[in-house]
């Protein structure tokens, strides 16, 4: 027997997706920071590309399957709890997401700042390098809050095309299982 749903057991249920989400993104950054580690631009460009793909498109497969569990663990889950979930689990997973970067920034060689810096203000005036460096100093912070923001917009936006596919498509499915069995020809009368 299916269990009913209550803001508390989305809330639990968007913890654990979001983690998911979170753990899966934070794996692909450790695997794009180690392949930095080689110094080889191929190297990091590529494994740039292919672990953003891996990230982007593991998301929408995993956004299908948690609100897909989600209907089958509940009773009565309507489209509305399959966005909130979605909606909740980007909020969680987000937050993982964008500490874990603010705090490699954090942590980040001062060399590799140097460079980082060099490479941004190689061709500016002595005033836009005192501007750049000035946000240099609050790159964490910066980081933290635009890619808490962009983890919540992606994961709002797949959360509400994703619920709506999981329902239209059951509609669908329905409507074409009732065409099938209503379906009486003049022959078959």
């Amino acid at each position: 027997m299916k269990k009913t749903l209550d803001n508390n057991a989305l809330w639990n249920e968007a913890a654990r997706a979001g983690m998911l989400f979170g753990g899966v993104s934070i794996g692909c950054l450790a695997l794009k920071e180690l392949a930095g580690l080689s110094q080889n631009t191929f190297m990091i460009t590529a494994a740039a590309v292919i672990l953003w793909a891996v990230e982007f498109f593991g998301c929408i497969l995993l956004m299908k399957n948690v609100q897909l569990n989600l209907k089958d663990k509940f009773e009565g889950v309507r489209m509305e709890h399959t966005f909130r979930l979605g909606r909740r689990a980007a909020l969680l997973s987000g937050l993982l997401l964008a500490t874990a970067q603010a705090l490699i920034i954090m942590y980040m060689p001062e060399e590799t700042m140097d460079t980082m810096m060099g490479a941004l203000t190689g061709n500016l005036t002595s005033s836009q390098r005192e501007a750049v460096s000035g946000i240099m100093g609050k790159l964490p912070l910066y980081t933290f809050i635009f890619q808490w923001l962009y983890c919540f917009l992606y994961g709002t936006i797949l959360s509400s095309i994703m619920s709506r596919y999981i329902f239209v498509k059951k509609l669908f499915d329905d409507a074409s299982g009732n065409m099938q069995d209503n379906d009486n020809t003049p022959d078959e009368q």
